[in-house]
């Protein structure tokens, strides 16, 4: 499309093997501590005039966004302003929300100020007594009105917000008076949740927020199947051996998996947020099939892991 893109990211965050995939899609791999506000607004500035930059995206989350946004808004490159960032995060309410509520993230992308919903996704959970989370289907098999109330919801709060630009990432309860925003993150979803929307709708989320800067708004198609990420449910401990992970890549219905970890490594407990690099992505005709899949390809994942204790 013409852009030409400058990254920066904290080297404490950035896995060794998306390296190459950020160089390449970048002009430059720029490095910054990003809990150094003033050396991280540092950097932006300087790259924003030297490279004559004309906008600034923060593209994940964390404490980095309102130094990175502070700086960009200040040099002209931010299509909105701080204040919409820090409402969003002071309106965020998890706590208050019971580990059983049911739960949808609802991704969507808004240009000119207009708020496109792209779709819902539901939550895999453990179930009682924790509910921790253990992947991810799209859409979310709901009533279309269950849809409609609450898309609604998340425009409303977008709009309440003064959200002018960029993707969101809108986690929503369920609750039985109806549905309740939980938070609002102003990025595209993680844990490969924009790959579930591609698989399942033919509509590349991040494509669309290039289209966007040139002003086009999203044309979202309707799904056509379901896609289900699963994430490995592994143990704490380190890891002796693994196989079946060569299997797992050649399934048809696999779209696409990662493994992470070499023999040695300490492995991350379900329920850690570290323990979603290691996933698979299946496709299928109901949520059942996609379900049933992904139990499938845990199944060949055969991992011998130590306890950490020992």
């Amino acid at each position: 499309m013409g852009f030409r893109i400058w990254s920066v990211w904290d080297p404490a965050q950035l896995e060794g093997d998306f390296v190459p995939r950020v160089e390449d899609a970048s002009e430059q791999l720029l490095f910054a501590d990003f809990s150094d506000e003033d050396g991280l607004r540092d950097v932006i500035e300087r790259t924003a005039r030297h490279r004559r930059i004309d906008a600034v995206l923060h593209c994940g989350h964390g404490d980095s966004v309102l130094p990175v946004v502070r700086e960009a808004w200040k040099l002209g490159l931010s299509p909105n302003p701080p204040s919409i960032y820090e409402w969003l995060q002071d309106c965020e309410g998890d706590d208050w929300v019971p580990a059983e509520t049911p739960r949808v993230s609802v991704e969507s992308l808004t240009v000119n100020g207009v708020h496109h919903v792209v779709g819902l996704t539901a939550h895999r959970t453990t179930g009682p007594p924790d509910f921790l989370v253990t992947g991810y289907l799209h859409p979310a098999p709901l009533t279309d009105g269950e849809r409609k109330m609450i898309a609604a919801a998340v425009v409303e709060n977008l709009t309440t917000a003064g959200y002018r630009f960029g993707p969101a990432h809108t986690q929503v309860a369920l609750l039985p008076r109806g549905p309740r925003i939980v938070s609002c993150r102003t990025r595209l979803g993680g844990d490969r949740i924009p790959l579930l929307v591609d698989i399942a709708r033919g509509f590349d989320m991040e494509e669309a927020i290039f289209t966007g800067l040139h002003g086009s708004p999203p044309d979202v198609p309707s799904a056509s199947r379901y896609a289900e990420v699963g994430f490995f449910l592994l143990p704490e401990g380190r890891l002796e051996t693994y196989t079946g992970t060569e299997n797992i890549a050649v399934t048809p219905w696999v779209r696409g998996a990662r493994f992470p970890y070499d023999v040695g490594d300490m492995v991350a407990p379900v329920g850690d947020p570290r323990a979603r690099r290691a996933y698979v992505v299946v496709d299928g005709d109901t949520p059942e099939l996609t379900r049933e899949r992904v139990a499938m390809a845990r199944q060949d994942l055969a991992a011998t892991i130590r306890p950490a204790d020992r």
